[in-house]
């Protein structure tokens, strides 16, 4: 069953360069000349499959698709059940019954034994066409994981070895009018250890993943989601299936396999797009034709003479946009409007039948900016969107779920809505996941959502034979083509942390042999990789993240230290630091990974896990925690600032160790990312102008603790409550240096405004302010970071009568006219474990209802730290959460996403503050 390279190679199969044909047929009306070519464009009529005398055309193609229920079984026939495509194993096998959901207590590990076996998918279909009147018929899969051999009425198709492909497969020859089709896969553990065993002379590491993560080893031998052989926040399910959509499709003279537009503001300061169409194309002679692109709202409209040659190619048309239009580009959020504009591009060909291909059209630059720096080494790293800068604001994506078949639109709308309403503008997908569903990147388009893509290589070294290469190939070649429409897409990028696992020996790789593993790398991102995505001219490439850019570049692709602040973006993690200390941070041009655990609310943990399993310390929870000493972490950094819960009730001592750690989360990205924000208008000993905060990471893939915001279900955490402030388009932001209180004035708005600052000091133990400081005729800039107010510590505590250190505690926001007001900061003067006058307080809430929100009030008879309001596993978000309490009253929408009532949610409501915390 196993082989080495080759012959799991797609020998068989047709693929993306050079289609092989069957036969093909000699058109019979190579005559026409190009005005009749005119004539059939006047009389054609405004759909798909009419032809031009206005009647259903012959040769319209057929398209079948065999989604739907298959037969599935195991290895030895001893497990069969039904299967639903697009699926997988797993889902299956719980949908029937037979397992318990995978996410529950153990079975990740329990359920080991599906991943290892093999199985097949099977179905029986009648071909709802005549087969014989086509020229060619096509078996297509969007997506098989991972590795499988294709049969159709027992004759071989294929095999397949990449879950990132699309397969196509001629099947002209063996189709009937009842057909049986087989799809055997090999278990992805037991191929990826042999491709390992086969590569000889020198190993390929990591050859398998920490102990903790109970995974499985060699991921990087096979081009299958990464994280599916575990990772450092999720679980090991290497699964196998059909995982997109699979269909016949049967077609004459010709057919359009792809179709993408980018767009492009030229030096003579017009906009163009560039269509690029991708035709297999059956004839054995070239098919002229016409083809019309029409954007009506901008009065354009262009045709073209076109020939399409035999076999697959592709044909690049440069549509000008009538320049008398004003067109509106497509802008991240909070920046603008996501116009797009409807576009109808009609193909006529002299043979054949007419296809109309309906799209939008968005206008939008992008510019990754590389340039020296006054007064500082290196060069800078940001965007520039239609020529404006833009500071990146956001998270890192990973998959949302371990069987992706259960990853609905309704699933990635609410997370990636979710991360819009706490204002980012950006998400990194991260190279160790999957490249995501169209769904996702028309969401994206649609709310302003920028998208770095990585592709698909994560934290590991990988081979680069010319079997493993020309598969890589061809999944990159098909990403491009499938994804480049996209102007949510800002940059392309090679592989996540690859460079720096090089520069920095993870793999403890003698000297000697590191030439080897550098040209490897090379080899795969820069002579194979970056060559393909080049043809992409809409957005820049860069080969690793982080990288140093153009300096890696200079270096030979692999920078002595990837992890400079003066070049490109950097990820930073440390977990012994205390987390309030700014200075602890890079000063870095960009951060594109950072971040802290946390535990999942007690209510998402509850759905996978019995009684026995509520304690930090317990099984369950050790065997969750897939990163080394991750519990223990999160308990060292919040022993800096908050005190130990100490209940002796085994179940809100858990609960209690859950909130702090959502806390601590919180307010350790809050400083971290504060700090990336007030740090990009200044450079300091050479460092700054950051111009990107994507904290690690936006959602979970199952109910463990993690470094997300959002949980598993999109549950918001304290976290992402935080980011909806420290994100916000106007933040006033505090830090201490040497004895000295600074607030800085941060703004994403376009405009410069002229603001009032409002400080106000209360101490602990009342809620009447002691000191309040208004500071008007404060000019905030544009896109800026500027300082707005300095006063010593002491000097400042002097002032504000009878306040220490451990005693007070300051907020402050910056109003302006038209209602401008930024949110409410707060800046902690002591750790709240030592902080004097806290009280227990009472706190309340009364629920009442007005249209579909919900409305909290709020009452507090104390000041009242980080209160957090729960509703357990009531689906909906909060307008804020995890505050600092300083009023008596206080209002909180919640907004639900799907039907409760005011009983439910007083129910389940949970209060929790720091005070309660015993």
């Amino acid at each position: 069953m196993f082989h080495c390279a080759a012959s799991w190679r797609k020998q068989e199969h047709t693929f993306f360069f050079g289609l092989s044909f069957c036969f093909s047929i000699f058109l019979s009306v190579c005559f026409l000349r190009a005005a009749f070519l005119l004539l059939l464009l006047v009389a054609a009529a405004g759909r798909a499959g009419v032809s031009a005398a206005g009647v259903p055309a012959a040769g319209v193609p057929e398209v079948h698709s065999l989604r739907g229920s298959w037969r599935l079984g195991n290895g030895n026939g001893s497990v069969v059940l039904r299967g639903e495509v697009p699926g997988c194993v797993h889902t299956a096998l719980h949908r029937a019954g037979l397992i318990q959901d995978p996410y529950y207590r153990f079975n990740d590990v329990m359920y080991r034994w599906i991943s290892l076996d093999n199985w097949t998918y099977s179905r029986t279909f009648r071909t709802p066409f005549d087969f014989r009147k086509w020229q060619k018929v096509n078996l297509v899969f969007e997506g098989v994981d991972t590795v499988a051999q294709i049969l159709i009425n027992n004759v071989t198709l294929g095999r397949t070895d990449n879950m990132f492909n699309r397969y196509g497969f001629d099947i002209t020859s063996v189709i009937k009018e009842v057909n049986f089709i087989e799809v055997h896969f090999l278990s992805a553990i037991s191929y990826a250890a042999e491709q390992n065993r086969c590569h000889k002379g020198y190993s390929i590491p990591p050859a398998c993943p920490p102990p903790v993560q109970k995974g499985e080893c060699h991921a990087n031998f096979i081009r299958k989601e990464q994280c599916s052989f575990s990772w450092d926040w999720g679980p090991s399910f290497p699964t196998q299936g059909i995982w997109k959509d699979v269909r016949i499709e049967a077609y004459n003279h010709y057919h359009l396999i792809y179709f993408s537009l980018t767009s492009f503001f030229g030096n003579t300061q017009k906009w163009r797009l560039e269509i690029e169409a991708i035709f297999d194309v059956v004839s054995s002679k070239p098919i002229v034709g016409l083809v019309t692109v029409n954007i009506p709202k901008l009065q354009t409209q262009q045709t073209f003479n076109v020939t399409l040659q035999p076999g697959e190619g592709s044909i690049v048309l440069l549509v000008n946009i009538n320049k008398s239009f004003a067109v509106e580009a497509w802008w991240p959020n909070g920046h603008g409007k996501q116009t797009g504009y409807n576009m109808t591009t009609t193909f006529i060909m002299e043979a054949g039948y007419q296809i109309e291909k309906f799209s939008k059209a968005y206008f939008r630059t992008v510019e990754l900016v590389q340039e020296p720096i006054h007064g500082s080494p290196g060069l800078s790293f940001y965007f520039r969107i239609n020529d404006r800068p833009i500071f990146i604001k956001g998270s890192n994506w990973i998959p949302a779920d371990s069987f992706q078949d259960r990853v609905t639109y309704d699933t990635l709308r609410l997370l990636l809505k979710s991360a819009a309403d706490a204002n980012m503008n950006a998400l990194r997908v991260w190279g160790g996941g999957v490249y995501e569903q169209d769904e996702f990147y028309d969401i994206c388009d649609e709310i302003g959502i920028m998208i770095w893509q990585d592709f698909m290589f994560a934290c590991a070294l990988y081979p680069t034979d010319q079997n493993y290469l020309e598969s890589v190939g061809a999944e990159v070649t098909h990403q491009v083509r499938r994804l480049k429409s996209h102007p949510s897409i800002i940059l392309w990028s090679g592989n996540n942390e690859n460079e720096a696992a090089i520069a920095s020996n993870w793999f403890s790789i003698p000297y000697a042999d590191r030439g080897v593993y550098i040209k490897d790398y090379v080899m795969l991102y820069v002579k194979n990789i970056r060559e393909i995505v080049l043809e992409d001219k809409s957005r820049p490439f860069v080969a690793s993240s982080p990288t140093n850019g153009l300096e890696s570049v200079k270096e030979g692709w692999v920078s002595q230290n990837p992890y400079d602040t003066h070049y490109g973006d950097t990820h930073f993690y440390d977990y012994s630091i205390d987390c309030w200390n700014w200075a602890a941070y890079p000063k870095t041009r960009f951060a594109s990974e950072y971040g802290f655990q946390s535990w999942p609310s007690f209510s998402t943990i509850k759905k996978v896990s019995s009684t026995e399993d509520w304690s930090y310390t317990s099984n369950f929870s050790l065997h969750r925690q897939h990163h080394e000493n991750g519990n223990d972490q999160m308990l060292q950094q919040i022993g800096y600032h908050f005190k130990l819960p100490q209940s002796t009730d085994p179940i809100k001592k858990f609960k209690d160790m859950i909130y702090l750690t959502q806390v601590m989360q919180a307010q350790c990205v809050k400083t971290e990312t504060e700090f990336y924000r007030f740090s990009q208008s200044e450079i300091i000993k050479g460092e700054g102008h950051t111009m990107g905060a994507l904290y690690w990471q936006l959602n979970d893939i199952w109910q463990a603790p993690s470094w997300a915001s959002l949980e598993y279900g999109g549950k918001w955490k304290l976290l992402h409550y935080f980011a909806q402030n420290f994100f916000a388009p106007l933040l006033p932001v505090a830090y201490e240096d040497k004895g000295v209180l600074y607030i800085y004035g941060v703004s994403d708005l376009h405009v410069d405004h002229k603001l009032t600052l409002r400080v106000i000091v209360y101490t602990w133990s009342s809620l009447e302010p002691v000191c309040i400081l208004s500071k008007g005729g404060v000019t905030v800039k544009a896109q800026s970071a500027v300082p707005i107010y300095k006063e010593s510590i002491n000097d400042f505590l002097e002032r504000c009568q009878n306040c220490t250190r451990k005693s007070c505690v300051v907020t402050f926001c910056l109003m302006g006219e038209d209602g401008l007001q930024s949110p409410t900061n707060h800046h902690f003067l002591s750790s709240l474990k030592d902080a004097v006058g806290l009280k227990k307080t009472q706190l309340s809430a009364s629920v009442s209802q007005q249209d579909d929100i919900y409305i909290f009030d709020l009452h507090t008879t104390a000041i009242t730290p980080f209160v957090s309001l729960d509703v357990g596993s009531i689906k909906g978000r909060f307008s804020e959460n995890g505050f600092l309490m300083t009023e008596k009253k206080k209002v909180v929408m919640f907004y639900p996403w799907e039907p409760t009532s005011i009983e439910e949610l007083e129910e389940s409501l949970t209060l929790t503050s720091l005070v309660d915390i015993v």
